[in-house]
């Protein structure tokens, strides 16, 4: 069962991947929903037996490296970790290749896509169940791959060509780190399986390592390089720039890589590495930080976007800068908590946002829509729900995991006082509330209930979409309303054991414990930053006002806005202090130096000078007197019987020497 998990999608891909000309859209549609659909089933019957029964599961496959004392197997890891993550994949996928069926009905490379998106879960499934590192790498690698693929899906696109590449050259960055990162782990620890490691942890816990003079903790060394390959992977600040870039593929793949593989993959490292983690406080420390401010990022910027798309792309970052956020707070079992919410009302978000741009003929500016709540009223309804979700709604399902990020937050900053930048990265927090609940319902407002933009014509084509499209939706839309109170008490619960055997938290740092009785002023605080978010979102639409005139009269207000707008240059920083000398030293020094300078004159345009001048000169040779020819046999026979008379008889005869150097004479 375990086994057949992997395999169903990995062959639901090869068989619509080169089959897919013969079988035909139907055919491949057919065969990739039945084994994405079987491999969710066996993932639940998994979650139940390994989850809630607590039965841990070791598959050994296959022996695949042995060098030395480097051992390397094929071999599977099930535990509670690992089973959450199945369920989350899978559920996920098999909806989103549901909703692909009538999606992409008119694209003549709908098997292509299938096959895309089969071999995307395949790999994102051989990530979560290793059991050693370099398995884990090879599904880390995977999931990019597929994802430069799904991105450039519609590759005739100069923008989709230039994001794919954008998301893998920057994802280069993250996996470099996580190579170094497991080339040092094997080198203090002496294996890569994941058991030998966090058995022995503890026991590195004082572990030092001698570089140039310096003595640096060994256990932190490895955590700061995986965390920097989850920077990039999950796009925290400064390695981000690659997610709402991402929207240039197909909606359906927008779905999968936020809500369910790709970004979630960096969030499971690092809690797979929690017993490594916990003995590395600047890490911790680091995790806090860049959570806090690529949360505060993502929803500042998210604010002025226009683009449908990117606006819940950004919604993405600021959700995965919270789980960082509560990663760095050595609340784990919280992160994965809010990582399984996150899936179905960010899948949903993804989903509807397709629904609409399904229905008025790809338009994806939120300023070009308006009033499609008359045309489109199931559509609004899950947008709806999945808004109220995103912004932390009483009783939703984002509330139950997002608000208690923050109400541990306040605890963490309350135990911490002596350390500012607690409380600093906590504000930012909150203030990430505010504002996710204000750019959400902006764009409720700006895409279904404002006046709309749109003119007559294309109204009139403007309709709701079929039943195999909204059926994800319906079930995405209650699992956004029911799962948060459904799966609390098991994954976050006083007292439970889910995670017992998956992570590991000092006791010392077990401050989800004591949110218990945060005072209740403090638990309301979250839903009253969401309600004033609101309540500013709906005055501004529904009474028109233009709240950026008064922006422009406020400096402060004004340069933070102007920033925001710009997404805080980070692009513009990067091509004008990165990119931009790094292709004016390639143009000058690499191609004109020694691509056509160096390497040219010592290889192809040298060799074929000097073998230009050595043909002028033997041509001169070519006298046409036999006194010469004779003269240069004579020469070659003293060369030949001087070489043989030196390497067989060890002795040079000098009167050969002497002939030679007479002949050379005369010449």
């Amino acid at each position: 069962m375990y086994l057949l998990i992997l395999v169903l999608p990995l062959l639901g891909s090869i068989i619509s991947g080169l089959g897919g000309r013969w079988l035909g859209r139907y055919g491949t549609n057919l065969i990739t929903i039945f084994c994405v659909g079987l491999s969710m089933i066996l993932s639940i019957g998994a979650f139940y037996e390994v989850g809630l029964t607590g039965s841990f599961c070791y598959l050994f496959v296959g022996s695949w490296i042995k060098s030395g004392i480097l051992s390397i197997s094929w071999s599977l890891l099930f535990d509670s970790l690992t089973c959450t993550m199945l369920v989350v994949i899978t559920v996920i996928s098999t909806l989103v290749h549901l909703y692909s069926i009538k999606y992409m009905e008119y694209d003549p490379h709908c098997p292509r896509f299938m096959s895309y998106l089969e071999i995307f879960t395949f790999f994102m499934l051989v990530l979560v169940t290793a059991d050693n590192l370099i398995q884990m790498f090879l599904g880390w690698e995977g999931v990019g791959l597929a994802s430069y693929l799904l991105i450039n899906f519609w590759y005739t696109r100069l923008d989709a060509n230039q994001s794919a590449i954008k998301a893998l050259v920057v994802n280069r960055i993250g996996d470099f780190s996580l190579m170094i990162g497991i080339f040092l782990t094997f080198y203090v620890f002496q294996s890569v399986d994941y058991l030998l490691i966090f058995t022995l942890a503890s026991f590195f816990s004082n572990h030092y390592l001698s570089f140039l003079g310096f003595d640096i903790h060994s256990l932190s060394l490895i955590s700061i390089f995986f965390f920097f390959g989850a920077v990039g992977k999950s796009s925290q600040l400064g390695l981000h720039t690659w997610l709402p870039d991402a929207m240039e593929g197909p909606t359906p793949v927008s779905a999968l890589i936020h809500a369910a593989t790709m970004v979630t993959a960096g969030v499971f490292l690092m809690a797979r590495f929690s017993p490594i983690l916990e003995f590395s406080p600047m890490v911790l420390f680091l995790m806090i930080i860049f959570g806090a401010l690529t949360a505060f990022f993502a929803s500042m910027v998210g604010i002025f976007q226009n683009d449908l798309k990117r606006v819940i792309a950004y919604s993405t970052c600021s959700q995965l800068g919270y789980m960082i956020f509560c990663c760095g707070m050595s609340c784990y079992n919280v992160s994965l908590f809010h990582l399984f919410n996150h899936a179905f009302f960010k899948a949903l978000l993804f989903l509807s946002a397709g629904s609409v741009i399904h229905a008025v003929s790809d338009e994806q500016d939120m300023r070009r829509m308006g009033s499609l709540i008359k045309f489109l009223p199931a559509t609004y309804s899950f947008m709806l729900i999945g808004s109220m979700t995103l912004s932390g709604f009483p009783f939703l399902t984002g509330f139950y995991s997002k608000d208690f990020i923050l109400e541990l937050s306040q605890v963490y900053s309350y135990s911490n006082l002596e350390m500012t930048y607690i409380s600093f990265a906590c504000l930012l927090g909150s203030l990430s509330v505010f504002l996710t609940a204000f750019y959400s319902f902006r764009l409720i407002y700006l895409t279904f209930i404002n006046t709309s933009n749109k003119n007559n014509i294309n109204k009139n084509h403007l309709h709701e979409s079929s039943f195999l499209m909204l059926l994800p939706l319906i079930i995405l839309s209650i699992g956004s309303i029911f799962i948060g109170y459904i799966m609390k008490d098991l994954f976050i619960g006083f007292g439970t054991n889910f995670w017992i055997n998956s992570i590991f938290i000092l006791p010392s740092h077990t401050y989800f414990l004591e949110a218990e009785w945060l005072e209740l002023v403090y638990k309301w605080f979250p839903f009253i930053a969401s309600l004033i978010g609101i309540i500013l979102s709906s005055f501004i639409n529904i009474r028109n006002i233009n709240i950026y005139n008064w922006f422009y009269n406020q400096k402060l207000f004004f340069f933070l806005s102007f920033l925001s707008s710009k997404k805080w240059y980070w692009d513009v920083l990067y091509n004008r202090f990165l990119i931009l000398p790094l292709l004016k030293f390639g143009y000058s020094i690499t191609f004109k130096i020694l691509d056509r300078g160096f390497i040219e004159l010592a290889g192809p345009y040298g060799i074929s000078q000097l073998t230009l001048r050595l043909s002028k000169i033997i041509r001169n040779l070519q006298t046409g007197q036999v006194t010469h020819y004779i003269f240069f046999i004579i020469l070659g026979l003293a060369t030949f019987l001087s070489i043989i008379n030196s390497t067989y008889l060890h002795i040079f005869d000098f009167r050969l020497l002497l002939i030679f150097c007479f002949l050379i004479f005369l010449v």
